[in-house]
């Protein structure tokens, strides 16, 4: 995602000065690209960037790159605005805040529900939040990057609403999993049955993006079963602490915990079918 973010700036006249990975190849490579540099540490970054975007995979990886003793974000962020576009919980993106507060530097939750394709194409659905200063300073640079652009409201309630939509996006997956794994075990056609799910109250986005690919046990990776597993989880602990019970989340997170546990975690979600069809497993992928 932030590779294809990066790309997509810089095609809109944006000056890419620097770009960091924790595999230092993967920034090589990148930084060749797009003609910028690689940076060997974070605080190389933030001393040479005004703005700088962060994707990371969970809340120990953010925490991280704000906070580690040796080497993070925050040494030289004084007066930087900070994208952070990684999903994760709530509360982190308010400690996060908080400790750039302290370093005299900005943040943004800015949550995206879109893959690495409209990442690079600039059709992002973004969700964002934080103070509205510095949504407005990160404006421009969201506008390119997104098709539509959500102001949710303070630290943290972006979060919260990508939780509830990955949370409903994975129930709407392991659903229509389930329904072409009976399908299939009944005979029917599953290109018919896709149609028809197309044309009735079994619609949904899901099955636009992932129906084929189900089918056709096509898995290659736009969003893994691992992170949709994460996602998962932090709205199930969203839903402890408002004490409600979601059994359909909960069962849902249990069948891509399952998947992980069969080696198939770095699947896109789609990969949900090997648990339902008939015949299908980690050793047939």
């Amino acid at each position: 995602m932030g590779a294809n973010m990066a790309r997509r700036l810089k095609d809109r006249g944006f000056h890419i000065t620097a770009v960091y990975d924790s595999n230092r190849q993967v920034a090589t490579t990148l930084a060749q690209e797009l003609g910028s540099f690689a940076s060997q540490s974070l605080g190389d970054v933030s001393s040479r960037a005004s703005v700088i975007i962060t994707v990371v995979s969970d809340d120990a990886a953010m925490r991280q790159i704000f906070t580690a003793p040796n080497d993070n974000l925050l040494i030289r962020g004084q007066g930087k605005l900070f994208i952070n576009c990684a999903t994760i919980s709530p509360e982190v993106h308010v400690e996060i805040e908080q400790l750039a507060h302290g370093a005299g530097a900005q943040t943004l939750e800015a949550c995206m529900a879109s893959s690495i394709t409209q990442a690079r194409e600039g059709s992002l659905y973004l969700m964002c939040g934080g103070e509205r200063s510095a949504f407005e300073h990160a404006e421009p640079i969201l506008q390119q990057l997104g098709s539509t652009i959500r102001y949710v409201g303070k630290a943290s309630e972006a979060a919260k609403v990508k939780a509830l939509v990955n949370m409903v996006m994975n129930i709407n997956t392991a659903g229509l999993a389930e329904g072409l794994g009976l399908g299939e075990a009944l005979g029917l056609d599953l290109t018919m049955l896709r149609e028809v799910f197309g044309q009735t109250g079994a619609a949904s986005r899901v099955l636009q993006t992932d129906g084929e690919d189900m089918q056709n046990r096509d898995h290659a990776c736009f969003f893994s079963a691992a992170h949709a597993a994460k996602d998962s989880g932090i709205a199930l602990e969203l839903a402890q602490k408002a004490g409600l019970d979601l059994p359909l989340a909960r069962a849902t997170e249990q069948q891509y915990d399952r998947m992980i546990a069969a080696g198939l975690g770095d699947l896109d979600k789609s990969g949900i079918a090997e648990l339902t069809f008939r015949n299908r497993g980690a050793k047939k992928v």
